[in-house]
């Protein structure tokens, strides 16, 4: 039986983590008070909100975008392949970033680097500057995706599972706001640029409690004496181990669905007839029923012995979703929308499986960090092979056919990371 997330087994002691991963001797000792513990969560949600929003508000408006800078179908599915190509670059780098750097310094720079680029690609007319701004943009977010997990397990070890439903719920929320209202905003302000940059300054407000959090560890690692003790726990190398890699291949998978689908649902739902502002609340309704879940999956998770009902569960939904887009897409819209959150319920699951398949801060960034960066190389076929297929067929049998094999790939992998073990362990 698994332990649920609030048991955090073998957890070396509270400065020994902190000094590792933030770089700071003095972290723990400042941040676990009521004050300095409640600040880390609300940056870390602040954080989460603007983990999808850059992509789905693109998703939304990638017509207006397509028309504007003049992108054939397949210089479409790079953009929106970008996501997975700088979140498998930049994720690789963090630990090593975190090894020098205490978290909140990095992820006042990565909010900043967010902002700055959502900034600067809406306000161009040339393809590659738009495509450049965009990396820019997604690198900031690359880095928080890695960072999240661990900061969960560093300062909250004892509400995981309470935690990660937060952070993941306020992600959904922000991705279901963006494709919701990224049409309407450009309509109101005559201009695909201004649904898409609006979103700048919610990144812009999400550097703000870190800065004081960034402050605090500057000041901390001054005061510290050159014959402080730092323990070191030894460097884990998910890379070499059996988990680690079914790890990789089922957030790859899932994050390869996840993508297509926030790039090109909204289109699929326009071909089958709907108007531009009908099939973005569509693709918000995906992520808008994936708020609860979100919120239910990591403690559901953490109390199950094995995640192998889970998997299976979350397959059939998907499945049975990509099977109603292929064959009644207008119809039964709203049911294949409903199915299609349940199914992609499998990223907070495999978020919580990242925090519960590693005993201690320090494994729970290395296997963070592989899974994600390795599974965003895997993710990054989906929305460009979508576009490539659609453009080439002209319709959406093929794409979907292409993403019930991924299923297929992913449900293979679940099963192998459902039983209960360790990456330290292996």
């Amino acid at each position: 039986m698994t332990p649920p997330p609030t048991a955090a087994p073998a957890l070396p002691a509270p400065a020994a983590v902190d000094t590792r991963l933030a770089g700071d001797p003095g972290a723990a000792r400042r941040t676990h008070p009521a004050t300095g513990g409640a600040l880390v969560l609300v940056g870390m949600l602040l954080v989460a909100v603007n983990l999808r929003a850059v992509v789905t508000s693109l998703g939304a408006l990638l017509d207006e975008v397509r028309d504007g800078l003049g992108l054939s179908g397949a210089t479409a599915g790079l953009v929106t392949t970008l996501p997975t190509i700088a979140f498998a670059g930049l994720g690789a780098l963090t630990p090593w970033l975190v090894r020098r750097v205490a978290p909140a310094r990095v992820l006042v720079v990565a909010m900043f680097a967010l902002a700055v680029g959502q900034v600067l690609r809406v306000v161009t007319d040339s393809i590659w500057i738009f495509v450049l701004t965009s990396a820019l943009a997604l690198s900031g977010i690359a880095v928080a995706n890695i960072l999240l997990p661990m900061l969960v397990k560093q300062h909250f070890p004892h509400r995981t599972g309470l935690v990660t439903g937060a952070y993941t719920m306020a992600l959904t929320v922000g991705t279901t706001v963006a494709a919701a209202t990224a049409v309407p905003i450009a309509h109101a302000f005559g201009s695909w640029r201004a649904g898409l940059g609006i979103w700048a300054a919610m990144a812009a407000v999400a550097v703000l409690p870190w800065v004081p959090l960034a402050l605090r560890t500057r000041a901390g690692a001054r005061r510290a004496t050159p014959t402080a003790v730092v323990a070191t726990p030894a460097r884990i190398r998910p890379a070499r181990t059996r988990l680690g890699w079914a790890m990789a291949v089922y957030f790859g998978a899932q994050s390869l669905s996840g993508y297509a689908i926030m790039g090109w649902l909204a289109q699929l739902f326009r071909d089958a007839g709907y108007q531009p502002e009908s099939a973005g609340l569509l693709l918000a309704g995906v992520t808008a029923l994936g708020v609860p879940i979100a919120l239910l999956m990591p403690t559901l998770a953490g109390r199950l012995g094995s995640l192998r009902p889970l998997v299976l569960g979350l397959t059939t939904a998907s499945a049975l979703a990509y099977l109603g887009l292929a064959l009644a897409p207008h119809g039964a819209a709203l049911l294949w929308v409903a199915l299609l959150a349940i199914g992609q319920g499998a990223f907070p699951m495999i978020l919580t499986a990242i925090g519960l398949r590693a005993r201690t801060a320090e494994g729970t960034v290395a296997l963070s960090a592989f899974a994600q960066s390795t599974g965003y190389v895997i993710a990054a076929l989906g929305p460009l092979l979508v576009g490539i297929l659609y453009e080439a067929t002209g319709g959406w049998t093929a794409p979907i056919g292409f993403l019930l094999g991924a299923l297929a790939v992913q449900t293979t992998a679940g099963m192998a990371i459902a039983r209960p073990r360790y990456v330290e362990d292996e």
